[in-house]
Formats: structure tokens, C-alpha cells, sequence
């Protein structure tokens, strides 16, 4: 790894540790669930949004400038916003058709369909801080900070293969912070670091499915769409699945596996920069 290198790496690594210490200037005493420190932690990284597209301007080299704008680095622009806000989507549908065909078996969909529709839902589910932390801040500060602003400073020196398994780490790593939360309401230190360890892998795994998006398709809104729907889903109950009787737990598995599938050969057609304009990244 060369200087250059090590200097985007850096930038990065700051810019990562800026990002969670902004969650942590304010007395959480209460808890992260309680209304006061999520509003507090939102003010955090609105700010972070405001300074995170500054990292791409001072690390950032000739090269790197004479590719495109700020903004289109950072996949904010208008050419192919449909298909981007659509395509990815179907994506990662696909991905959790075991997850949604499990999760509709105790509800039915059209009742599911018939809750989403009534403003009423939408009224009372706007009240809640947790809602607005887990489907709307928090996707949109991380894909920002995460994926709109390293990604373009690490791909000024790393070619887009190892850039988008190098971003997610940092990604991981900043959610360790988790264990803090842990330790303050009891949990004992073997379990915290299991967990921790668990949920380094899986926000990383994350971070290469968005990481992969973001430079096939040059946007940044479809990550943000991607993360706030995987936040909802949540991890795959496998547990719940293998649970279920023998036919109908064969069915679910059935599912999970098609989907990966499906998934796994979709992942480059669906993700054709050509469908989104998108000349300045590939993979």
C-alpha cells in the first residue's frame, strides 16, 4: 500500500471515529431507546452529513476532481433516478423472498397492504423516535457518510473491486459501539463480545451489498431505500423457520434458497450501470 494510500485509509479511519463520537458527547444515561438521547444522537449526525462531504474535498487528489463534481461523486444527481429507486429494490426483494414469505404466514398480505394504506398507521408510527432513528436517520447517515463519502475517497486509490470490501469494514467496526449500550444495561462481557462479533459480520456483509450498488449503479438514494427496507426486515428468522412443521418448514427453505439464487443471478444484470448513466465508477 502506498502513501497515497495510507491517506485515504486514514481519512476514512477519522472520519468513521468522528462519525461515533458524535454519538457520545451527549449524556445517554437514559438509555439509547429513549426519545431524548435518539433526538440528541439525530442532531449528531446531521452534523456528521454536513461534514463528511468535506473529507472527499480534503483528501482528495487532481484525478480524483477531474472525474465529475462533488455531487455526482457522491452518487447525488438525476440521470437514472427511476430505475435506481427501483431495480435495486426488486434486488433485494428477491434476496428476502423466504424472509417475506415467512413473515406473511401468520398475516395475511392483503392485511398487510390494508395497514400500509391507512394514514392512520403512518400517523402513529411517526410518533415513534425509535422509527425515525432505525428507518430513516440512521440508514441515511450511514449510507452518506459510509458509502457517498469514503467510497469516492478510497476509490482514488484502490480499484473498485477491493474499495467495496474495504469500506464495509469501518462500516462494522463502527457499529462495536453497541457494546457500550451492552455494558450499561447488564449484559455480561462474554455474551457483549459474541454479540458484537455477530453484528461486525453482519453490518459488513451489509456494507458489500451496498458498497456493490453504489458503484454499479452511481447512486446514492437506492442504498438509502436498500438500508432503511433491511433494517425493517431485520436478520431471517431461521430459528422460527426451522421451528415449522416438516412441509411447511421445507417450503420456507425452499424460498430462502431460490431467493438467494435468483439473487446471486441477478445481482450484475439488474445492477447494469447503462440503466442508471452511471460513467464514472464500474465494477
Amino acid at each position: 500500500m502506498n502513501n497515497m494510500c495510507l491517506n485515504e485509509v486514514f481519512a476514512c479511519l477519522l472520519l468513521s471515529i468522528l462519525y461515533v463520537g458524535s454519538l457520545y458527547i451527549w449524556n445517554a444515561a437514559q438509555g439509547r431507546d429513549h426519545p431524548s438521547t435518539i433526538k440528541k444522537r439525530c442532531i449528531s449526525v446531521f452534523f456528521m452529513t454536513i461534514v463528511s462531504p468535506f473529507f472527499i474535498i480534503w483528501f482528495g487528489n487532481g484525478e480524483s476532481e477531474g472525474q465529475g463534481n462533488l455531487w455526482l461523486r457522491m452518487g447525488l444527481r438525476v440521470e437514472g433516478i427511476i430505475p435506481a429507486l427501483i431495480l435495486p429494490m426488486i434486488l433485494t426483494f428477491i434476496l428476502f423472498l423466504g424472509p417475506l414469505v415467512q413473515s406473511h404466514l401468520s398475516v395475511p398480505v392483503t392485511f398487510t397492504l390494508k395497514m400500509y394504506l391507512d394514514p392512520l398507521y403512518w400517523y402513529n408510527t411517526a410518533q415513534n423516535p425509535i422509527w425515525w432513528r432505525n428507518q430513516v436517520v440512521a440508514p441515511f447517515s450511514e449510507e452518506f457518510t459510509f458509502r457517498a463519502c469514503m467510497l469516492p475517497i478510497l476509490l482514488q486509490c484502490f480499484p473498485s473491486g477491493k474499495a467495496i470490501f474495504i469500506a464495509p469494514l469501518f462500516f462494522g467496526v463502527a457499529h462495536l459501539h453497541h457494546a457500550v449500550d451492552r455494558f450499561r444495561v447488564g449484559i455480561e462481557l462474554p455474551a457483549v463480545i459474541l454479540i458484537s462479533c455477530f453484528q461486525f459480520l453482519y453490518t459488513s456483509v451489509f456494507g458489500f451489498y451496498s458498497s456493490f450498488l453504489f458503484i454499479r449503479t452511481g447512486h446514492f438514494l437506492p442504498l438509502f431505500a436498500v438500508h432503511a427496507f433491511c433494517n425493517h426486515m431485520g436478520l431471517p428468522e431461521l430459528k422460527d423457520m426451522l421451528n415449522k412443521p416438516a412441509p411447511l418448514r421445507n417450503k420456507l427453505m425452499v424460498c430462502h434458497v431460490v431467493g438467494l439464487v435468483a439473487w446471486y443471478f441477478l445481482l450484475y444484470p439488474l445492477t447494469d450501470p447503462s440503466y442508471y448513466g452511471n460513467t464514472l465508477y464500474s465494477l
